[in-house]
């Protein structure tokens, strides 16, 4: 029965560190229990480090649970700030196009003035040269 006990609590605490390993690259160490080495322990101790270990089954698996809402809010977060900066820059290139329309019809309306005001000079010009 001793034995059964030490070996559940190594195999345990393998899995507890095993399951650590595999959180995306926290790096948490479970020191790993050699129950042949140490002396046998009283049923009390036993308890006491069966819920220290239960402790750290609820530890990890609560730092999983952050690190995949964390992740997930993340991508959340990156999605709507993608969308957010691709409707700005949407935003500015329509109010560049319609201030290159704007100078467009400006250029076409100064360049009608400019020939009218040419025409003018020419009517002018011909008016002074004929006597």
């Amino acid at each position: 029965m001793e034995t059964e006990r030490a070996e559940s609590m190594r195999k345990r605490t393998k899995f507890v560190e095993e399951k650590v390993a595999m959180t995306e690259g926290a790096i948490v160490e479970v020191a790993e229990e050699d129950t042949e080495a140490n002396p046998p322990v009283s049923e009390q101790m036993e308890v006491y480090m069966s819920q220290i270990l239960e402790k750290i089954d609820n530890f990890t698996q609560q730092v999983s649970e952050l690190l995949e809402s964390g992740k997930s809010y993340f991508k959340e977060l990156s999605a709507e700030f993608e969308e957010r900066v691709i409707a700005i820059h949407k935003e500015q290139m329509e109010k560049w196009q319609d201030e290159i329309k704007e100078l467009r019809f400006l250029d076409a309306s100064n360049e009608e003035i400019n020939a009218m005001l040419h025409n003018a000079q020419l009517v002018l010009h011909n008016v002074h040269n004929d006597p």
